[in-house]
């Protein structure tokens, strides 16, 4: 036995002389108008200029990473008194050289030296016994417990993070 055929119209009649619809087209993801365009380019543009300015600073400011992390390898070492004040005015002084112009800073020592770096920062890292540390211990033989010892490092660390690059 077979399936009964079919009428040519099946289903609901009222549907018969209905059109199937045509969906539209594809809403596109570019904007409709120039507008916005020209607000995606200048967004593109203030967004490059913002990371241009950011590596040029992580550029230009890579001497002063380097330092501190020598800063950290001398403060590691063993060195004591006269020997780590010698030390510390070599990094500061060629970090300063890379800060500023070298006949700005080669020629300074002593109070000239400690007054300079002091100037470079917002406020005065170096107090007066940190200070006589750096002016007078590359020449004197100066007392200087452990308290003392990293106190001046700390005042070289400070002084590393916070001086005026004239570069920059």
């Amino acid at each position: 036995m077979s399936a009964p055929e079919l009428p040519a119209i099946f289903g609901n009649y009222a549907l018969g002389d209905f059109n199937e619809v045509i969906p539209p087209t594809d809403i596109s993801w570019w904007p409709a108008t120039n507008g916005w365009l020209i607000v995606a380019a200048l967004a593109g543009f203030y967004v490059a200029k913002l990371a241009y300015r950011k590596l040029r600073l992580w550029w230009l400011n890579r001497y002063r990473r380097e330092a501190r992390q020598r800063l950290r390898l001398i403060s590691k070492g063993p060195a004591q008194g006269q020997a780590l004040v010698e030390q510390l005015n070599t990094l500061l002084k060629l970090t300063a050289m890379q800060a500023d112009s070298r006949q700005a800073v080669a020629a300074l020592s002593g109070e000239h030296w400690v007054t300079y770096l002091n100037n470079r920062c917002e406020s005065a890292p170096f107090d007066a016994l940190n200070a006589q540390f750096l002016a007078r211990g590359s020449y004197q033989a100066l007392p200087m417990d452990p308290t003392g010892r990293i106190a001046l490092l700390t005042c070289c660390d400070t002084w590393l993070i916070q001086h005026r690059n004239a570069h920059a």
